[in-house]
């Protein structure tokens, strides 16, 4: 899962006893690391996150709101930048 080319963070985490002998019996299973397992599982929660955003969320959070540099702050809710809008 790992992208060697890429640099790596180590992070400590601390388990209860009875969710460690958990994890060990899934990384045993699959016969992977249980640091794979972990990795697996944070990748799926924060996919999940991702896909419950909305659009706007996911706009903003990508830094795409108020990207337009030197536009009126007031685009959207100052009457006077709506005339002529709409019309045929």
């Amino acid at each position: 899962m790992s992208d060697r080319k890429m640099k790596d963070y180590r992070i400590t985490v601390r388990f209860p006893a009875a969710l460690h002998r958990r994890l060990k019996a899934a990384a045993d299973r699959s016969g992977t690391r249980q640091s794979d397992v972990i990795r697996a599982a944070v990748e799926r929660q924060l996919a999940a996150e991702d896909e419950a955003l909305t659009a706007y969320e996911l706009a903003r959070k990508a830094g795409l709101i108020g990207a337009v540099l030197g536009a009126s702050r007031d685009l959207s809710t100052n009457p006077r930048h709506f005339d002529g809008f709409g019309g045929s």
